[in-house]
């Protein structure tokens, strides 16, 4: 019991000296670590996610876990409603206004609530995209696990109350691991999580998000292997002439990508009329008919884009699978189907990128090697311009393929079909799109996003002394031998005022007969103190000096029920000298 007695304070005070070392945006090799922690804990969480759903499929589905085409028309008319009731009830009951989850909710609170995520969206995320995907609708896993990944990372950070900005950082970094456990592609998880998230790019917050992307990686190959996701033959370019072919498909995913966030902003936009029940359980119904028509859409649908990745299909049911595809998803997510929107965007950007090749066959002979390279162009292409992340989708091509002879074409295809989704249709990123139909905006700025790098505890003055209003001389004297810069002045027992320490000084020096010295009414400026956390960034510092009229601020964290131990104490001139640093 004694050692007890004396290991708890040492504990309390190294978790304080981390917390305070982990405030500061150069703390590289704690975050690294964290970095390294997170990713392990994504990786474990997107893996067991993964065996759920697949051990469900298998179970539930004949021959393999994505033979949805085998079950009976009823079982596929039926299995999406089924599942669209079960979601339904599961958020009315547990749900308490959360309904937008995946990318685009990782990138609310990434930009709002300093990366604060909730056990109640974890769960919610979990279950609901687990029963989408195995009930058969035509959501991507891809986007649940990025939001299990983020909420890992933030939910870790708050258990061990660290600072905002490394709360931040290890959403970011589930952000990534979530990427990398997904595909088994770790560079586009650490990419996706730069572009997506707009992160600055410096060495202290890269370190964290690789070693992130890394471990959750390592996670997922122990179990499920290291393979590529997509086996396609070497190609490679004969001639200029091969170039004509792919412009032809950088302007047709740049369209194709632009249909797809407009019909889920049309139909997000269009249902707000109704209440969240009926809403999912028309998505049940539409997902439904559509995998009683097409049941090729059902579900992620990887079985059939390592088809289109290795045969050439009939280009008029390619047509019919690409339409299919786009309403059964726009349908499912824009109704408040809790999944995924990459996978889809990868499924029928192969469908486009096979429909270029079915065109481009009846001009020229093609082998095997070029449909499946046209359907991976289509992949990159699609998934670039739908999610307004270039640079992710070429570097997912490399790594799903593992076939670095399509970066050039795939450069040029994926710029292609970004500015003309982006310029010549108008249209944001699918996350933004889904966003701002559900209410909300997200804004990215480089100021606020370097002052959200900065805890306070790496920013504030240490040198002060809290005191009463009214000091005998005697006391004052001996509080100016120990020169702090700054005086705490409390009024009503809480801290009120912050005055500089010079001040009494200069008062003690001019009147020589006072016995007393009221900090209150001696000449001073005194500047009106609030509370902060000692948890905030400075950005939120700012917000509360901003909004709260104050013109300085007391750094605290409470310590006990009613207890609050003050760290220090932080000026508008202190937050600036940050930033100008």
């Amino acid at each position: 019991m004694r050692r007890l007695t004396s290991f708890l304070p040492r504990l309390r005070f190294s978790m304080e000296s981390a917390r305070l070392r982990l405030s500061r945006p150069d703390a590289l090799y704690w975050h690294a670590m964290l970095g390294l922690v997170t990713g392990l804990v994504a990786g474990a969480v997107i893996v067991a996610f993964r065996l759920v759903v697949e051990g469900s499929q298998e179970a539930m589905l004949p021959l393999h876990g994505e033979n949805y085409e085998g079950l009976p028309v009823v079982a596929r008319l039926l299995l999406p409603l089924i599942g669209a009731v079960l979601i339904a009830l599961l958020f009315l009951r547990f749900a308490q206004g959360i309904y937008v989850l995946g990318v685009a909710r990782v990138m609310e609170r990434m930009e709002y609530h300093q990366g604060h995520m909730t056990w109640r969206g974890f769960i919610l995320q979990f279950l609901g995209a687990a029963i989408a995907i195995v009930s058969g609708h035509s959501v991507g896993r891809e986007g649940p696990h990025v939001y299990l990944g983020a909420a890992s990372g933030s939910l870790l950070g708050q258990v061990f109350a660290l600072p905002n900005n490394s709360i931040r950082t290890m959403a970011a970094c589930g952000t990534a691991a979530g990427i990398a456990a997904s595909f088994n592609t770790p560079l586009a998880g650490v990419i996706f999580a730069l572009e997506v998230l707009a992160l600055e790019y410096s060495i202290a917050g890269f370190i964290p998000i690789i070693l992130a992307a890394v471990s959750a990686n390592a996670v997922s190959v122990g179990i499920f292997g290291s393979s590529p996701a997509f086996q396609i033959p070497p190609f490679v370019m004969s001639s200029l002439a091969d170039l004509l072919p792919i412009l032809l498909l950088g302007l047709a995913a740049g369209a194709v990508s632009a249909a797809y966030i407009q019909s889920l902003q049309t139909i997000a936009s269009l249902s707000k009329r109704l209440s969240f029940f009926w809403r999912i359980c028309l998505a049940g119904v539409a997902a439904g008919l559509c995998g009683v028509l097409v049941p090729q859409v059902m579900g992620l649908g990887y079985d059939t884009q390592r088809s289109l990745l290795l045969e050439q299909w009939p280009w008029t049911f390619l047509l019919v699978l690409l339409g299919a595809k786009l309403l059964a998803t726009s349908t499912s997510v824009g109704l408040g189907i809790p999944g995924g929107t990459i996978g889809p965007a990868l499924f029928m950007g192969a469908v486009v990128g096979s429909l270029t090749g079915a065109l481009t066959g009846h001009f020229v002979a093609l082998d095997a090697a070029h449909t499946s390279f046209y359907a991976l162009l289509g992949m990159g292409a699609m998934m670039g311009a739908s999610l307004q992340a270039p640079l992710a989708a070429l570097t997912a091509m490399v790594e799903l393929s593992h076939s670095p002879g399509v970066i050039m074409p795939g450069m040029l295809t994926i710029i292609l079909a970004a500015v003309t989704c982006r310029q010549g249709f108008g249209k944001d990123s699918l996350f933004l799109t889904m966003l701002r139909a559900n209410g909300m905006d997200y804004r990215a700025n480089p100021v606020i996003a370097m002052l959200r790098r900065i805890g306070v505890g790496s920013a504030m003055n240490t040198n002060f002394v809290r005191k009463p209003p009214i000091l005998g001389r005697d006391t004052a004297e001996q509080l100016m031998e120990a020169a702090p810069e700054w005086i705490v002045v409390d009024k009503n027992g809480a801290p009120a005022y912050l005055i500089p320490g010079i001040a009494i000084a200069t008062y003690l020096s001019h009147t020589k007969d006072t016995e007393d010295v009221d900090l209150l009414g001696i000449p001073a400026d005194r500047l009106e103190l609030a509370p902060v956390h000692l948890q905030a960034t400075l950005q939120e510092a700012l917000d509360i000096l901003k909004s709260g009229g104050a013109d300085a601020l007391y750094v605290q964290r409470p310590l006990a029920p009613g207890i609050n131990h003050i760290y220090g104490v932080l000026t508008r001139g202190r937050i600036e000298s940050a930033y100008r640093y």
